[in-house]
């Protein structure tokens, strides 16, 4: 079974930066989607994908409101997927999860539009909060 654990949340103003980390461990075989979701307790459609780091280093920011500040990154050697967050917003306040899936034949990882109830594996998610 894959594990994912995600840290790097906490509180910052407005403006500021946050790289969110998760590390994936315990799977030795294929590739893996992986993804970053939030969510608050106003999301009565559930989370939100963020962003889409996919295996070939390939990736996809998902989220329109977020394009043009946070962006997703891989370092399969250190086993570590990244979401850097950059001029953050109130409104990114949320908890931010990490999600995994496995990769099979006809499997399109940067589809944005595939719900998180299609990702196998997730985090315990990490807190985000931004002040304004």
């Amino acid at each position: 079974q894959v594990q994912l654990v995600e840290t790097g949340g906490g509180s910052v103003q407005a403006g500021g930066s946050l790289r969110l980390s998760c590390l994936v461990s315990q799977y030795t075989t294929g590739n893996l989607c992986m993804a970053w979701f939030r969510q608050t307790p106003e999301m009565e459609k559930g989370r939100e994908a963020v962003a889409i780091a996919g295996p070939e280093g390939d990736n996809a920011v998902c989220a329109e409101s977020v394009k043009g500040r946070f962006t997703t990154s891989q370092d399969y050697a250190n086993k570590t997927v990244y979401l850097q967050m950059d001029n953050l917003k109130p409104e990114d306040t949320a908890m931010y999860y990490c999600a995994a899936d496995r990769i099979g034949s006809d499997y399109w990882c940067l589809n944005c539009r595939r719900p998180s109830v299609a990702f196998e594996f997730w985090g315990r998610g990490t807190q985000v909060t931004v002040a304004s």
